[in-house]
């Protein structure tokens, strides 16, 4: 079955080389409706139901949309529930995790990828004489590279995890949260072509997510003007930040930026995070200068406590002056904080933001 099957449309005819593709990457032809395919699988219509809707798929009525495999698929996840390994609910949330971010990633494919690569290598052929064996040379091969890329995320997550204070800090964990916004970029839509816009986001988010990744944050979402990541460590999130606005200023095809850190509890559900500190951050992006980056009081705090920046200028005077006095090595910071004015934010009270900035270029 596929996401855009519907049950009015169930009973069309479809294109020929639609049938063969779905044959090709499903592996197996359809042979049951949903009520023959919750039946072989031993799983109630209801469940199989909220399973299919939660991956993202449409109902077709009882026409027979489904495969060997979609009832193996039933079967699997009603097994972990009926082992205690998840429960009911949990396994909804499993498919439909699942569900969401493999529709994103084939989208993704097929509209950028395949759509390159089936364009006619030769005049005459046609797009359609083309797709079926591009596809059949291309799918063994993306499907192991998925499975290679789920495993090494998978177990990235997994340390990250068992590596918390205690049970409660699996779900609601202390983290670094940053956005990064393009300033002025409502007004670039109304004035650049789709295509060239299109060029600009996919640029932006790329050289994003690279930057987040290479500096070990994680990249949470992106959402074409504005990306949100996370860091466990406020030195690394604080590096990230600064290297946007850094490589963001030397390219002239690019606007402004803006990025906004808070630090505190945050919860974290489908990959994705929330909280007042997720809420206080994307407050701080939208009055920071351009160009600049604001971080919270919290985040400040930890700044200082780990010796990555001093509590002000004149305190770092001292401690050199103290270190070269008694001929030791004067403490060095990576970064400098600047308190700025409190201010009202909508829905957090008075915030004080504070202006971070680089005190010695990391090599």
């Amino acid at each position: 079955m596929t996401a855009d099957d519907t049950g009015s449309g169930a009973d069309a005819t479809p294109h020929p080389l639609a049938v063969r593709l779905e044959q090709l990457i499903l592996g197996a032809e359809r042979r049951y409706t949903p009520f023959q395919a919750a039946r072989t699988a031993g799983v109630s219509m209801e469940l199989a139901t909220r399973f299919w809707r939660a991956m993202g798929f449409a109902d077709v009525g009882q026409a027979k949309a489904f495969t060997e495999a979609d009832v193996l698929a039933l079967r699997r996840l009603a097994g972990l529930v009926e082992a205690g390994l998840l429960s009911e609910a949990m396994a909804v949330q499993v498919a439909r995790s699942t569900g969401q971010t493999t529709a994103r990633l084939a989208e993704w494919q097929i509209d950028s990828f395949l759509e390159g690569l089936t364009d006619p290598p030769e005049p005459g052929m046609t797009r359609t004489e083309v797709t079926y064996p591009i596809i059949e040379l291309l799918l063994p091969e993306l499907e192991e590279f998925l499975v290679y890329v789920w495993r090494r995320q998978l177990s990235a997550s997994a340390g990250r995890v068992v590596q918390a204070a205690d049970d409660d800090e699996m779900v609601d964990r202390r983290l670094c949260v940053g956005f990064a916004d393009l300033v002025g970029f409502t007004r670039l839509t109304r004035r650049m072509e789709e295509e060239e816009l299109g060029e600009l986001v996919e640029a932006f988010e790329t050289t994003a997510a690279d930057l987040v990744a290479a500096r070990g944050g994680r990249l949470i979402k992106t959402l074409g003007d504005e990306v949100l990541y996370a860091a466990d460590d406020a030195a690394v999130a604080a590096e990230i930040a600064l290297r946007l606005i850094e490589t963001m200023a030397n390219d002239e095809t690019m606007p402004e930026l803006r990025v906004g850190l808070a630090f505190g509890t945050v919860t974290t559900r489908m990959g994705d995070v929330f909280g007042t500190t997720v809420n206080l951050a994307s407050r701080l992006t939208s009055i920071a200068p351009r160009d600049a980056v604001l971080v919270d009081s919290a985040f400040a705090e930890e700044l200082i406590r780990t010796g990555e920046a001093p509590a002000s200028e004149a305190e770092a005077a001292e401690a050199a002056a103290t270190a070269e006095k008694e001929g030791e090595e004067p403490p060095t910071y990576r970064f400098a904080l600047q308190p700025m004015w409190q201010r009202p934010v909508r829905g957090l009270g008075v915030v004080e933001p504070w202006l971070l900035t680089r005190r010695d270029v990391a090599p």
